[in-house]
């Protein structure tokens, strides 16, 4: 389980292609303390450590993972967010993250307001998934609070300090990021569709 608070960013280093699968390397200054079989969140996806080199750690996506999350545009010199699994006598800085990808989104506006930044994001509302005014919504990893929303887009804003220290920087019009909508409200969503049945 994460929280959404970004540890680092890493730098994807390299990339092998084996069967369907994907092998990515990543160097961070986390990676000399991972662990194999360590699972981390990379941009909001929850990724096994398979291998460990000098400063730089290997995870693998099959298939499914590949064609849910954003993993299949990456190249080498991407920054990635990088956050390891809550401790369990940790704080819940941000809110409740799987790491598990519910679909993709595209940035349709970004804007600068004076000191921080407003990104908006459409998804595809026939999924599913909904975010709510105020809620939280996980994007790339990072844990935010909605400022607006609507059935198929939402607004997010950045502080100086979450653009710097995440791939938020790197983030334009056009960009495909992952998301994870929040859990509580999911179960919450579920919960009330089967008491309409």
């Amino acid at each position: 389980m994460f929280t959404g608070i970004i540890e680092t960013l890493g730098e994807l280093v390299a990339m092998r292609q084996e069967a369907q699968n994907m092998h990515y390397t990543i160097a961070s200054p986390i990676s000399g303390e991972l662990k194999i079989d360590q699972s981390v969140s990379h941009n909001g996806v929850c990724l096994t450590v398979v291998a460990l080199g000098e400063g730089q750690h290997t995870v693998t996506a099959i298939l499914e993972t590949l064609q849910k999350t954003n993993l299949q545009d990456w190249r080498t010199g991407a920054k990635i967010n990088l956050e390891r699994c809550m401790p369990a006598h940790g704080r819940f800085d941000g809110h409740i993250v799987q790491g598990h990808v519910d679909q993709t989104a595209q940035c349709i506006s970004v804007a600068d307001e004076g000191g921080s930044w407003r990104y908006r994001f459409a998804f595809d509302p026939s999924k599913g998934n909904m975010v709510v005014e105020k809620g939280s919504v996980c994007v790339n990893g990072v844990s935010l609070t909605v400022v607006d929303a609507a059935d198929d887009a939402f607004s997010v804003a950045i502080i100086p300090y979450t653009y710097e220290h995440t791939s938020f920087h790197q983030l334009q019009v056009g960009s495909i990021v992952n998301l994870e909508f929040d859990i509580v409200g999911k179960y919450i969503q579920r919960m009330m569709q089967k008491q309409a049945l």
